[in-house]
């Protein structure tokens, strides 16, 4: 289940987000400091064009997903996600809770606005190197329509831009 994230979620998004295994899948691989933290989730704030929402699972806060760039004209958005990598592995969890925040995810991107943001194309980043979720992301309909090398943490990292537009079945 996917919900809109609060306040009282701010420092689980903070500690989830520089855990080792996140940051090392991540664009930027700096540990957040609470300072950067509260400042982003501040922008946060009345910025129609970010919404954050936390997956729960068992009832349990589990991850985070992020729409960004959201255009609502244009109909699409960015986004990315990420785990309680400790928590739910502690609890023989994580690959199962993968498969289940990506779809609920899309689901939520392409459900009309009275359930969803009512997307028709869902866009992200992946690493190159991250082959575990290039290939979760093809099995749910995304296509990789660009590559690029850029500077990560001081090493040449190819990052893949992906795409999914909505289908008739979402």
């Amino acid at each position: 289940m996917l919900r809109p994230a609060t306040d009282a979620d701010k420092e689980l998004v903070r500690v989830w987000r520089n855990h080792p295994d996140v940051r090392a899948v991540s664009l930027n691989r700096e540990v957040i400091s609470p300072e950067q933290h509260d400042a982003y989730w501040q922008s946060l704030q009345d910025n129609p064009a970010r919404r954050v929402f936390i997956y729960e699972r068992g009832g349990e806060p589990a991850g985070v997903v992020t729409f960004f760039d959201i255009d609502e004209d244009a109909k699409s958005a960015m986004w990315g996600y990420y785990l309680d990598n400790e928590g739910l592995g502690a609890r023989g969890e994580l690959l199962p809770a993968w498969i289940k925040i990506q779809r609920e995810a899309v689901k939520f991107a392409f459900a009309q606005p009275d359930a969803g943001l009512g997307l028709d194309e869902l866009r992200g980043e992946v690493l190159d190197a991250n082959e575990a979720v290039r290939r979760m992301n093809t099995r749910n309909g995304f296509e990789e329509i660009d590559t690029q090398e850029r500077e990560i943490a001081g090493e040449p990292t190819v990052v893949h831009t992906i795409r999914r537009r909505r289908m008739p079945n979402d």
